[in-house]
């Protein structure tokens, strides 16, 4: 029998940038997402707010790229986006894998744009959730399917530009 869609999200945010996150839009969206998707039972998904520094140093180690960026994936899924990494038995939480948002950058692409940083938050992370699932965006055809499915996601919660 299938599950519902339950997305439990573990954020780790400093305290300082606590009141800043609304937790509850990340889990809406991840549950749009997912559930557009196709995704049933109960899921995990580590989400970190870090400031440029500490983004532009995990870019660097796992990406090659010296230089800051606004979100990083690490799945734990195969590169389908479709298949637990480890075996699980039916029914149990599914670790999507983490999330990384760096704040400062989410609030100068929010100020760029002209919309809030909650959307802008939104927006980077449910382009990490696709990235999560096996999304990317290297050719145009894959850019393009990516950010209808974004947007598609944000604009069932009213979050539009």
């Amino acid at each position: 029998m299938d599950r519902p869609l339950f997305v439990r999200l573990v954020p780790d945010i400093p305290p300082e940038w606590e009141a800043e996150v609304d937790l509850r839009l990340l889990a809406d969206v991840a549950e749009t997402a997912l559930s557009r998707e196709g995704w049933q039972g109960p899921v995990e998904v580590d989400v970190t707010l870090v400031d440029d520094a500490a983004i532009q140093e995990l870019n660097a180690r796992y990406r090659g790229v010296d230089a800051a960026t606004d979100v990083l994936s690490f799945p734990l899924l195969d590169s389908s986006g479709t298949e637990d990494a480890f075996v699980l038995p039916p029914g149990e939480l599914r670790q999507l894998g983490d999330i990384v948002i760096s704040l400062p950058r989410a609030t100068a692409q929010a100020a760029e744009y002209g919309h809030s940083r909650q959307r802008e938050l939104a927006y980077l992370f449910v382009h990490g959730l696709l990235h999560l699932l096996g999304y990317d965006h290297e050719s145009l055809a894959e850019r393009e399917a990516m950010r209808a499915k974004e947007e598609t996601a944000l604009a069932a919660l009213g979050l539009t530009r």
